[in-house]
């Protein structure tokens, strides 16, 4: 496949990429950001950043993924995916992306209720269950239990996640490998896209 016909479907699973320790959130009283360099193929094609703000028990993390893959000089695949996601004691309450893909715009917002997640997005609306989370990589602690949603489309996911130590695998929907250091922040990410093309973040 060319990389001029590439569209990526996995992207919004690799960026919702949006510190979060295995121990949970007691632990996570001053965040720091987090910086990664995006590579496909041995190339550097973008830059994925997170920075979060807490207030008492609340943590805003907001992520801003931005990647251009280029034929030669010529770009041919412009993507920008803008999150903040909010949480509250460590449990998810809200969440709005942004995402523009060769300048087309999709945008989903998701609510935490006591009946359920309430998720808007470019297909409709739909009710996931009350413990669901959206799958943003920085948040090692919602691996491996609740359902997982698509950032980017709001679409539940149909993952299996597995932890050993500081290593977690999905695989399903997404063959993606994370690692986290040993107060649970993100250090890597190695992830398949559906065209054969390896993706991986490198913190910088």
């Amino acid at each position: 496949m060319s990389q001029a016909s590439i569209a990526l479907p996995r992207r919004a699973i690799l960026a919702g990429g949006l510190l979060l320790p295995f121990l949970g959130a007691a632990a996570l009283a001053a965040p720091r950001a987090l910086t990664f360099q995006v590579i496909r193929n041995g190339t550097t094609i973008g830059e994925h950043r997170i920075s979060f703000v807490t207030d008492g028990d609340r943590l805003t993390a907001t992520t801003d993924a931005v990647m251009t893959v280029k034929l030669g000089p010529v770009p041919v695949f412009k993507y920008h995916h803008h999150a903040v996601e909010t949480r509250i004691g460590g449990v998810f309450a809200n969440l709005a992306t942004t995402t523009t893909t060769n300048g087309k715009v999709e945008k989903v917002s998701a609510e935490k209720a006591p009946a359920g997640v309430t998720i808007a997005c470019p297909s409709g609306k739909l009710v996931a269950p009350a413990q669901a989370n959206p799958m943003t990589h920085w948040n090692a602690a919602i691996f491996g239990g609740p359902p997982l949603f698509n950032p980017q489309t709001g679409k539940l996911l149909k993952v299996r996640t597995t932890r050993a130590g500081n290593h977690v695998t999905i695989r399903g929907e997404a063959e993606i490998d994370n690692w986290y250091d040993e107060t649970g922040a993100w250090q890597a990410l190695k992830g398949k896209l559906d065209d054969g093309s390896l993706v991986e973040y490198r913190r910088v």
